[in-house]
């Protein structure tokens, strides 16, 4: 068993959340650190029924640099970090770059800052496969070019990197991973933990499951001229349950000392692209929903199509996406019904 106790920030978060289960799961200790801006507390208890274990818990606003040197004081013992806390709305980040840039690098530099202090801190980053703009070769792989970001949101998950790789040069004994994340979906099978939104979802797949339920009139579908088989965009739809496994192997690497470099990055997707419209008919099939949806204008910033080349994280960190895409959204839909009982409930 894992006795390290290892610090996940934003860990009541969707990704955040199902990360701590898959860690639980494997022994380790969990920390987690949130805020609660765009989380619930109620999502401890979700972790606690899965995993029959409820991780330490600590309500810090990780831009307050004195609050996180105090954690460090107060947790000695921890040196290693999965680190998801960060604005994630593109829209919002166009909208806010200030508070995009406070939220997601100063708190970066604070976590970073305490970290090189330690013998040997290990660090895993929640990237994105937003830095790779609209690539010119698919699928993407890891060396493909970080082009100009097209928000504000996505230039801190670029500049995020760059101070990361700036670290480890620095510091022989600092290790770091940077997980480009394709897009995530879904929830825990149990329905205990899921993807939970606060406000008008701006994720294709809560926004579908909150249509189904007659939470929402419609599905805008945004685009159904690009160069694809049915003009809808294309992504790389990851089961969240998948993601959060590659972090315990990401952890395990760091720990056991296996990477080539003091600093990695990989991909993590399926290695396959769906479009809207096939997500659309998936979702109808797997919960025999009709999906009330209409075609709008493309949005700003939507690349045509992104999806991963996977074959480094499935190779070097032993890692393979295993859910289908009827997993996923099956899943998702069957936490929206229990989100749907709950505050029918409470009403």
């Amino acid at each position: 068993m894992n006795s390290k106790r290892i610090l996940v920030t934003g860990g009541l978060g969707f990704i955040g959340s199902h990360t701590v289960v898959a860690l639980q799961n494997e022994g380790y200790d969990v920390v987690i650190i949130d805020n609660l801006s765009n989380s619930s507390i109620d999502v401890l208890g979700g972790i606690t029924q899965i995993s029959g274990k409820t991780p330490e818990f600590e309500n810090i606003d990780l831009r307050d640099k004195a609050a996180v040197k105090d954690f460090f004081e107060a947790y000695q013992d921890i040196e290693d970090v999965i680190h998801f806390a960060a604005s994630k709305a593109v829209g919002e980040s166009v909208i806010n770059p200030l508070l995009y840039y406070e939220n997601n690098i100063s708190t970066l530099v604070y976590l970073l800052q305490e970290l090189n202090k330690k013998e040997n801190a290990k660090f895993i980053f929640s990237s994105s496969c937003t830095v790779y703009g609209q690539a010119d070769e698919l699928p993407i792989t890891e060396n493909a070019p970080v082009k100009k970001a097209e928000s504000p949101y996505g230039n801190t998950k670029q500049i995020g990197e760059e101070i990361i790789r700036d670290t480890c040069k620095t510091n022989v004994s600092f290790k770091a991973i940077a997980l480009r994340y394709f897009n995530p979906i879904g929830a825990h099978s149990t329905a205990e933990i899921g993807e939970l939104p606060i406000g008008t979802p701006q994720n294709l797949i809560p926004y579908i499951t909150q249509t189904a339920i007659g939470k929402r009139k419609e599905l805008s579908v945004f685009g159904d001229d690009y160069p694809t088989e049915d003009g809808t965009a294309i992504r790389d739809y990851i089961h969240v349950m998948d993601l959060a496994e590659a972090h315990v192997k990401a952890l395990t690497r760091l720990i056991q000392n296996e990477e080539k470099e003091n600093y990695e990055v990989f991909n993590l997707g399926t290695g396959k692209g769906n479009s809207v419209l096939e997500v659309i008919n998936s979702f109808e099939k797997v919960s025999g929903q009709k999906l009330p949806y209409k075609i709008v204008g493309r949005r700003e910033g939507d690349v045509i199509a992104a999806y991963a080349d996977t074959k480094k994280a499935n190779e070097e960190l032993g890692w393979k996406a295993d859910r289908s895409l009827d997993d996923a959204l099956k899943s998702a839909w069957k936490w929206q019904t229990v989100v749907k009982k709950r505050e029918d409930e409470e009403e």
